[in-house]
């Protein structure tokens, strides 16, 4: 008799919890009284992403500090997308440009093209730009302008690094 009284006890304690649950959190019992989690028009979502100008208003050109750059644009969470703008080649521009990706920091600090995938060739910055979306959670991506045999990334600051973060959520309400 006593463990049936210490069960009834047990199911009155987790009766009041549940009671408690529902006015701590309301709306916590809305998706047809068995979903989690609730649909709240003030929950939480997924902060959607953004398209980033690669060296803002300077985009893409030698002689411009893209580690700094970077380092006061972000952080960049996945799915972002980097739009490398730069002029294609032309009588009035001798010195075009190209964006890479390195593999490893090592490369990228050598300006180690042989190791590089060339994204975008000396014409795909043109109009629009050249996007670039940052596919992949907590990656590495390094980034250079490959032209004149690694000159514009070693010389010419054209290079830099983000980490592609996973996308933060924010609360409406």
């Amino acid at each position: 008799m006593a463990m049936k009284f210490g069960g009834a006890m047990v199911l009155a304690v987790i009766a009041s919890v549940m009671m408690g649950a529902s006015t701590a959190y309301p709306g916590w019992n809305n998706n047809n009284g068995y979903a989690w989690p609730p649909k709240q028009a003030d929950g939480p979502n997924e902060v959607p992403p953004k398209k980033v100008i690669v060296g803002g208003s300077e985009n893409w050109h030698f002689g411009f500090d893209y580690s700094a750059w970077a380092h006061k644009s972000g952080p960049f969470y996945v799915n972002d997308t980097l739009v490398f703008k730069y002029d294609p080649p032309s009588d009035n521009n001798t010195h075009p440009h190209s964006v890479y990706v390195f593999p490893s920091f090592w490369s990228y600090m050598r300006c180690d093209l042989k190791r590089a995938t060339m994204v975008a060739n000396v014409s795909d910055g043109a109009g629009d730009g050249f996007e670039f979306t940052l596919s992949q959670t907590w990656k590495f991506y390094f980034f250079a302008c490959g032209q004149s045999s690694g000159f514009h990334c070693s010389t010419g600051k054209m290079r830099f690094s983000v980490v592609s973060l996973p996308r933060p959520w924010k609360w409406h309400g």
